[in-house]
């Protein structure tokens, strides 16, 4: 799963993504390139547990970002780098929300404006697929009559008349079977998108990080899988979208200092964690993603799933042999195990419980599957 970072120039895009991954981009990189780098998904109960249980190996969930160049009308003609953002899962847009005078911008600081103008051009791209294939299916049924080619044509249609209303297609109700005819398509004003602000460092930096969506106009964006959300992020099931806020300067500091160091100058803006940790936190949650652990000795790990992934398939994501001969999963949320102290503990109690197949993991589950392979 891929998180595509874009942004008009000079907001700050690239040197989030290198701090995000800790790539180390060459100068004479060619912007136009698109560079991938992975992150660590932060955990405090995974952290929590790995205490208790000290092991040998301490493995965190991570998320895979892509850094494209600069986005515009021009870009979205490149084949290229068309290509590159219609693999992506989910979009990271960088929108620069600091002033700055020894950092061009064009026209006035106005984020609103940035963030309609780029998912205009997204639903621009798009309507021009659309069309393309519009006429190919038309092509088509003149030929033979399909149903199943009737469906399509009936589909983009409404796709058409929708994006001609300047919604994009993330908006648009579609069914199960409606999404999986559209998959291969991979329109890209139908991708998850979170609003990433960039605002100015100040001496309420925490207050600021916190009233940004708001103050700029984006309280009403939206995370797809309804998490419940902290401060300053916003979230619901609606439209895939959310928005949260960062401070780049201050996170280039942070990113050189030590972790002691570090939530000593967090504290000192009157903040707990970094709008980076809210930023990797918040597209794992776009993407639709949960974390489940495993505990030992040997490793204490985040396992990566889908929400609403049955206990087999999770048991699939550590092993295929595991899905293959599962029997049943011993489950404990993270916090009873913690409460409890140890799987024999919780065993003793009563509160490890045993899970079929059919069981569908929560995230902060704790599983040891039981298998006969």
């Amino acid at each position: 799963m891929k998180t595509g970072i874009i942004g008009l120039p000079q907001v700050g895009k690239s040197s989030l993504f290198r701090i995000l991954t800790k790539a180390h981009l060459s100068a004479s990189a060619n912007p136009r390139d698109a560079h991938v780098g992975v992150a660590k998904v932060p955990d405090d109960r995974l952290d929590r547990l790995a205490a208790q249980y000290n092991p040998k190996k301490l493995t965190h969930a991570s998320v895979d970002y892509v850094d494209l160049g600069a986005i515009g009308q021009e870009a979205l003609k490149e084949s290229a780098y068309l290509g590159h953002l219609r693999q992506v899962d989910a979009i990271i847009h960088v929108v620069r929300a600091f002033e700055d005078d020894s950092i061009p911008h064009v026209g006035t600081i106005d984020p609103l404006r940035d963030i309609k103008n780029v998912e205009f051009d997204l639903m621009v791209s798009d309507l021009g697929q659309i069309e393309k294939r519009m006429e190919r299916v038309e092509k088509d049924l003149k030929k033979m009559r399909s149903a199943d080619l009737e469906r399509e044509f009936e589909l983009l249609k409404r796709a058409k008349a929708h994006l001609e209303t300047e919604r994009p297609l993330r908006e648009l109700e579609m069914t199960p079977e409606d999404k999986k005819r559209f998959r291969g398509f991979m329109f890209l004003s139908e991708k998850p998108i979170l609003y990433v602000l960039n605002i100015s460092e100040s001496s309420e930096l925490g207050k600021d990080l916190e009233s940004a969506a708001v103050k700029y106009g984006l309280a009403d964006a939206h995370v797809g899988t309804g998490a419940p959300t902290r401060p300053g992020e916003r979230s619901s099931p609606a439209t895939n979208t959310g928005a949260t806020a960062i401070c780049g300067k201050v996170e280039a500091e942070l990113s050189e200092m030590s972790d002691t160091d570090a939530a000593e100058f967090l504290s000192s803006y009157g903040l707990t964690e970094s709008g980076l940790t809210r930023l990797i936190r918040k597209s794992y949650e776009l993407l639709g993603l949960i974390s489940f652990f495993t505990i030992g000795e040997d490793e204490c790990r985040a396992w990566t799933i889908p929400v609403n992934t049955r206990a087999a398939q999770a048991a699939g994501a550590i092993h295929s042999d595991l899905e293959k001969h599962f029997i049943r999963a011993e489950t404990i949320r993270w916090d009873q195990l913690l409460e409890a102290g140890s799987e024999a503990a919780a065993r003793a109690k009563g509160i490890l419980r045993l899970e079929g197949k059919d069981y569908i993991v929560q995230d902060g589950d704790v599983l040891h599957i039981r298998h006969s392979g």
